[in-house]
C-alpha cells in the first residue's frame, strides 16, 4: 500500500507541476491568453508585466521548488500542494462573500482546485514518515 501511496504522490506532483507550466509558460509568451479566460483586458506593459511575473515567474519559482523538494521529500511536496491548492480555493470563497458569486470559471476552478488539495492532503497522509514509537523502561 505503501508503494501506490508513493507512486501515486510522485505522479501527482508531476500533473501539478505540468499544470502550473503550462499556465507559467502561457503567461510568459501571452499574459493576454491567461487574462482572456477571465475576459480582462491588459492594456499597458505594467499590466503585461504583472501577469509575466505572477503567473510565470512566481509559476515557475513553485514548479523549481516542487520538484526539488519532490526529490528530497515527497510528503514535504505533497504538503506544500494540499496548501497550495487549498489556499487558491479559499481565495475563491473569499470572493464569493466579499464580492458575490463566482462566473462558471472561478466556480469550475473552485471545485478543481479544492478537489486537488484533498487529494495531496490525502496522499500528504498515505506517505508522512511514520514515527517510531520507542518503549522505555
Amino acid at each position: 500500500m505503501k508503494k501506490i501511496f508513493s507512486y501515486a504522490g510522485y505522479g501527482f506532483v508531476c500533473i501539478s507541476a505540468l499544470s502550473l507550466a503550462w499556465v507559467a509558460a502561457m503567461a510568459w509568451y501571452n499574459p493576454q491568453a491567461v487574462m482572456d479566460l477571465v475576459h480582462v483586458t491588459l492594456n499597458n506593459t505594467d499590466a503585461l508585466s504583472s501577469i509575466r511575473g505572477v503567473y510565470g515567474g512566481v509559476g515557475f519559482s513553485v514548479i523549481a521548488v516542487l520538484i526539488y523538494t519532490m526529490r528530497r521529500n515527497l510528503p514535504l511536496a505533497l504538503l506544500f500542494l494540499s496548501l497550495f491548492w487549498l489556499l487558491y480555493a479559499l481565495s475563491r470563497l473569499v470572493t464569493i462573500w466579499a464580492d458575490g458569486s463566482l462566473g462558471s470559471f472561478g466556480s469550475n476552478w473552485l471545485t478543481i482546485e479544492t478537489t486537488f488539495g484533498m487529494i495531496a492532503l490525502v496522499l500528504y497522509l498515505g506517505n508522512r514518515k511514520r514515527s517510531q514509537k520507542t518503549v522505555t523502561t
